[in-house]
């Protein structure tokens, strides 16, 4: 019987394809679907156009890996938010009231993506679910605010509307209808409940110590419904505490995501990637229970994302991350653009390579304003174009005149953390601000990058380690302008042989 109804249903399919047909399109092959196509994942079977039920099977768990990666790769500012503001919470202590401060400045005991070790770093994440909060800042920080998706929110210091003189700001949450003040207040309305506070603060001959007393007498961050009496204020430091501010590169990842999709306002994150989560089942209030399949596809499309992530910051495919048409010296703007826009394009690969890499974005960071903000050079291979091997001595020219205006500085990097190496140097790094650092006759310095100080340059010397490769961060604070028209470039990173 069943043959025999086989037999009738393949004669309808051929009496449907005769050319006798009073009515038929030309239609053309682009659009017929073969009965059998190959492809990686696998054969796909059809009847007429219809899937067979295996490979419905088949291109779900296509759509879910797909799916998968596409979170992994859009949602990596999200999830970097959230592990800084989970990580200041649940392993520092820092609650959205208090105030993380590192007072003998950053070491590799605490993990956040390639911070600075010569600022002091002050830190604090928002939870705008209850009303507005204000921050009270003073005179000479130089910082910003970022939203849970590490968007721009504004910038505080000589980049921010206080233009340096600090001032009080006014961060409103994005349901909030109460009434504002209409003078007295830098007034901003992010649309997520959770926000990334960073200020930086600068010591001069006064020293560390002095400046953060400056900073803990007049730094505050409070409620708005607190205004006129705000709770005094309390500060943690950070310096030598043990927490992690990293995401994860593992199926986690997802579980961190979830967190920030169960804790956000509606229209905190991009519609394409709630949806994209939504279709794996990470949905707001609602358990996330992925069967054993479903987590076995997207453990594997986050070990592909790493490798993209990792690919695109260490072996970028074109020339594009790169200051020079010759010579190892990557942005991590790629394009010039905090937003990565260039025109009506988001240049995707370029958001992934900075996300995965570091935190915090600022307009201050790319604009080319003279003596304002900050620059970056980033570097993670030699002038031969290989990887940094940290059994190696390796040395670079900084030429005389560096164009920063306040300092320039060298800091190196665990390339698996991103954090600082860990080393037995405290700073991992040198800055132009150390008595120790000692300048060339024409003006230049030379610094020296290996296991062991070459005699005589202890005071140039940053600490490498066997067994472990690293990357490199120039800084510019205050850029001046030969370092904008390309008329000053850092010498490249050279393997002593």
């Amino acid at each position: 019987m069943k043959t025999k109804s086989l037999a009738v249903l393949t004669t309808l399919v051929l009496a449907s394809q005769s050319p006798a047909q009073e009515y038929k399109a030309e239609v053309p092959d682009s659009i017929i679907v073969p009965d059998q196509v190959e492809t990686r994942f696998g054969t796909l079977e059809y009847f007429d156009g219809l899937p067979t039920p295996d490979t419905a099977k088949l291109s779900y768990n296509a759509l879910n890996f797909m799916r998968g990666m596409q979170v992994f790769m859009d949602g990596m500012p999200a999830a970097s938010t959230y592990a800084m503001c989970h990580g200041l919470e649940e392993g520092a202590g820092v609650d959205p009231m208090k105030i993380g401060i590192f007072e003998d400045l950053y070491n590799a005991r605490s993990l956040l993506l390639t911070p600075n070790t010569t600022t002091i770093y002050i830190l604090n994440c928002t939870d705008l679910s209850e009303g507005p909060v204000v921050y009270d800042v003073p005179p000479g920080m130089l910082g910003f605010v970022n939203d849970a998706y590490m968007r721009y929110v504004t910038d505080i210091g000589n980049a921010g509307p206080d233009a340096g003189e600090g001032g009080k700001f006014l961060i409103v949450p994005p349901d909030y209808e109460g009434e504002l003040p209409d003078e007295g207040y830098y007034i901003v309305e992010p649309p997520s409940y959770r926000n990334w506070f960073l200020l930086r603060a600068f010591y001069g001959e006064d020293g560390v110590e002095a400046a953060v007393d400056r900073v803990k007498e007049t730094l505050r961050v409070y409620r708005w419904e607190d205004r006129d009496a705000p709770p005094d204020q309390e500060f943690v430091n950070l310096t030598d505490r043990q927490f992690n501010t990293i995401h994860a590169n593992d199926f986690s990842f997802f579980e961190e995501m979830k967190a920030v999709v169960d804790s956000e306002a509606e229209g905190a994150l991009p519609d394409e990637l709630m949806g994209a989560m939504f279709s794996l089942g990470i949905r707001k209030g609602e358990p996330f229970e992925p069967d054993d399949e479903l987590r076995l596809l997207l453990t594997e499309a986050v070990a592909l994302g790493t490798a993209a992530a990792k690919s695109l910051n260490f072996a970028p495919r074109s020339r594009a991350p790169f200051y020079y048409d010759e010579g190892y010296w990557k942005t991590a703007f790629v394009g010039g653009n905090h937003e990565f826009q260039a025109g009506d394009v988001k240049i995707l690969d370029a958001r992934t390579l900075f996300h995965y890499y570091a935190t915090g974005i600022t307009p201050a960071m790319v604009a080319q304003k003279v003596g304002v903000g900050s620059q970056y050079a980033l570097a993670n291979r030699d002038s031969d174009g290989n990887y940094f091997d940290g059994s190696k001595t390796y040395s670079v020219t900084i030429p005389p005149n560096p164009p920063a205006q306040d300092y320039w500085s060298f800091v190196v990097y665990d390339t698996q953390t991103r954090s600082l190496l860990e080393t037995d140097q405290k700073l991992a790094g040198v800055d132009s601000n150390q008595p120790t650092l000692e300048a060339n006759e024409d003006g230049s310095y030379t610094v020296w990058l290996a296991p062991e100080a070459p005699e005589g340059k202890e005071g140039n010397w940053i600490q490498t380690m066997p067994g472990k490769s690293w990357s490199t961060v120039l800084r510019l604070y205050g850029p001046l302008e030969p370092w904008f028209d390309g008329s000053w470039r850092p010498g490249e990173i050279e393997l002593m042989k």
